[in-house]
């Protein structure tokens, strides 16, 4: 099984801050891994860190193969994050904002209309984007993520916003993303919602990793079965 995410002692500073203070993590191709921890704990900067968006400034990584000290934005085409903003342009319509995203990634406009069904869009497909619902908007950046068919999918509390229907639709593509050759990295708070999704979970504080979820590792080993 091949490595997605390889970390040896990964610091990233925030300022002068140490948001991450020597992390070692792997994920496997195929893993849907959770990241749980309180506030502060480093989930978001590690998401934001794997993406490329922050440098690491020491320690070792990888994603995707690329290394993170001297070509961090190197895997952005392979990969997706989801977090707290949609990135999506306010004038384009949800249709519009998927085929960019597509074509921005290199992908073939089919999936971005499979994306589009998929997360329940057509009904506001011709909607620009500064009339859609907060709930809206958190479907359309998920359709974005999926409409790059990203090989490492990271997700920054990805149930927030969400009505019971759009969370629904959420666990069925984090349930589907290994058969469908994704790797998943999951921040969230929801535990009792987001655990039944993960194979293991690995918990952060003060912006290392102090526990992981080793029995749920092994029980998953294949990778090619997510608890129900």
């Amino acid at each position: 099984m091949s490595v997605v995410v390889r970390l040896r002692s990964a610091v990233c500073l925030l300022g002068r801050f140490p948001a991450l203070a020597g992390i070692d993590l792997d994920v496997a191709t195929g893993e849907v891994v959770l990241l749980s921890g309180p506030n502060g704990s480093g989930k978001t900067t590690l998401l934001r860190m794997l993406a490329g968006l922050v440098p690491m400034y020491s320690g070792e990584g990888t994603v995707l193969g690329r290394d993170l000290a001297h070509d961090r934005r190197g895997a952005r085409r392979e990969l997706s994050l989801v977090g707290h903003e949609t990135f999506c342009y306010d004038d384009l319509t949800v249709r519009e904002n998927l085929h960019f995203a597509a074509g921005a990634a290199r992908r073939e406009l089919d999936a971005a209309d499979a994306a589009l069904e998929r997360l329940g869009l057509e009904p506001v497909r011709d909607v620009v984007h500064r009339r859609l619902s907060a709930g809206q908007r958190r479907r359309l950046a998920l359709a974005v993520a999926l409409a790059r068919d990203p090989r490492l999918l990271l997700l920054d509390e990805p149930h927030a916003g969400l009505d019971a229907e759009g969370r629904a639709v959420l666990d069925a593509v984090v349930r589907a993303a290994p058969a469908e050759g994704r790797t998943v990295l999951l921040a969230s708070h929801e535990l009792e919602r987001a655990r039944p999704l993960a194979h293991r979970e690995v918990a952060l504080s003060a912006g290392q990793a102090v526990a992981a979820n080793v029995e749920a590792q092994l029980e998953t080993a294949r990778f090619g079965e997510v608890p129900a």
